[in-house]
């Protein structure tokens, strides 16, 4: 058997294997895929574990998502990058090769991107963006944002030195696209934005919204990284300042289907997938 996982911790909320299940069964790829959950800095030896005990079976072992906290770790333990996954710092794709070397990538970016574009029906050639933190959780994202042709990009964070350092990492690549890229602290974000994406934990917090309703054009997307209860605080906000709200299941499934693709060599459905997840999840 081929077995894929996806490692965090926490994981047992992860919806990763019944995307991927559901994947396989719709391209006919025979897999089985699974939750791992990893103690807290022992991400390469969980790595190891994986493929170790698969080889015991009789199986193989040949790749995993990585989510939080370890996508830090992740990009550490690879022997390939892709060029996505170095600018971005951190990696959600491991591919194991039959060479043993392990290939990183970063898929969380391209499919929030894929989400908006293909789902969401929004182009974002031209438009203006505002990006809301500068963590872990936002790393990949920003240079997809520029390769989809942003004309103006602004990361606003908490701490300010956070955005400048993400800002720095790409100012090669928004130059190139001939993009405006800037960071902000939150409670100075100048103008108003076409798509504004929180990458924060606010509504899983509890908290406020960490910038005012100012930001958002008539119209404007508002998309929460996050979905379900995580996402409803953002969401809400978003809705009675006239934009139009998006949760992070979209981009949850996209990149899913990114990762399937790098993978096995076929692309998915993704949006037959999110179209029976979303009706699960309303179901539940």
């Amino acid at each position: 058997m081929d077995l894929y996982c996806v490692m965090g911790n926490p994981v047992e909320h992860s919806r990763s294997p019944w995307i991927h299940a559901r994947f396989a069964e719709l391209c006919n790829q025979p897999i089985a895929y699974e939750r791992r959950l990893v103690a807290l800095g022992a991400f390469a030896e969980g790595i190891a574990a994986f493929r170790r005990e698969a080889a015991e079976r009789g199986d193989r072992a040949l790749g995993c998502n990585v989510t939080v906290p370890f996508k830090f770790d992740a990009a550490s333990i690879a022997q390939h990058t892709s060029e996505r996954a170095t600018l971005a710092g951190a990696v959600n794709t491991l591919r194991f090769a039959a060479d043993g070397d392990i290939h990183a990538d970063n898929t969380d970016g391209i499919g929030l991107v894929n989400d908006i574009e293909r789902n969401a029906r929004v182009p974002l050639a031209g438009k203006s963006l505002l990006r809301i933190g500068a963590g872990g959780a936002a790393a990949g994202v920003l240079g997809p944002l520029l390769d989809a042709g942003a004309a103006r990009v602004v990361v606003a964070n908490r701490t300010v030195d956070k955005a400048v350092s993400l800002v720095r990492r790409h100012a090669a690549l928004a130059l190139a696209h001939g993009a405006s890229l800037e960071a902000w602290a939150l409670d100075a974000v100048p103008g108003d934005f076409d798509l504004v994406v929180n990458a924060t934990a606010s509504s899983l917090a509890g908290d406020a919204v960490p910038v005012g309703a100012q930001v958002l054009r008539q119209g404007a997307l508002a998309v929460d990284m996050m979905y379900g209860p995580a996402a409803a605080g953002f969401l809400q906000w978003a809705r009675a300042h006239g934009a139009v709200a998006r949760d992070g299941l979209g981009m949850l499934v996209e990149q899913a289907a990114e990762s399937f693709e790098i993978w096995r060599g076929v692309r998915p459905p993704s949006a037959q997938v999110l179209d029976e997840l979303r009706a699960r999840l309303a179901a539940a």
